[in-house]
């Protein structure tokens, strides 16, 4: 075997390798994160909202992300026009009737805070999120922070 072919074969082997590598790569990143349902926004906004006794509340209106991209409430109108703030985290969606269930009581419900388009909350004060997580009878936990943080280091 001469010096080129020796070159050549190596040259061969060593793209073989690396497309391997990038085969590879390209499979750990297709692969999804966790087994969580997934959602596109226009399947979300629209949707009916129903409380307890279901009782329609509204429809959402918009989405909240927060800096790293992850979903943290999604804005419901009501028939007045007013806005209502719901925890990503308190709905439970239904793709097939376009609906978004809250576990929550219509006396709590008419508790929680609205406001307009005129002027929305601060979403990002800790206060608010926890403010507006009480009301739906949560709090913001742990596993949203450790979500958030591995989005961060990623």
């Amino acid at each position: 075997m001469n010096r080129r072919q020796m070159l050549g074969q190596t040259a061969a082997c060593a793209t073989l390798v690396a497309t391997a590598g990038y085969v590879s790569a390209q499979e750990k990143t297709n692969k999804p994160a966790d087994n969580r349902p997934h959602y596109r926004a226009k399947e979300i906004i629209g949707a009916n909202i129903q409380i307890e006794g279901d009782q329609a509340v509204g429809t959402v209106d918009d989405i909240v992300l927060d800096s790293d991209g992850n979903v943290d409430y999604l804005i419901a109108v009501n028939e007045d026009n007013k806005y209502v703030t719901i925890p990503w985290d308190a709905a439970q969606f239904n793709l097939q009737e376009k609906t978004a269930r809250v576990n929550i009581t219509p006396e709590k419900f008419n508790k929680v805070p609205v406001y307009t388009n005129q002027q929305y909350p601060n979403f990002a004060q800790p206060a608010y999120r926890t403010q507006t997580y009480q009301y739906f009878g949560l709090t913001p936990g742990q596993e949203r922070r450790m979500i958030r943080r591995a989005a961060r280091n990623r």
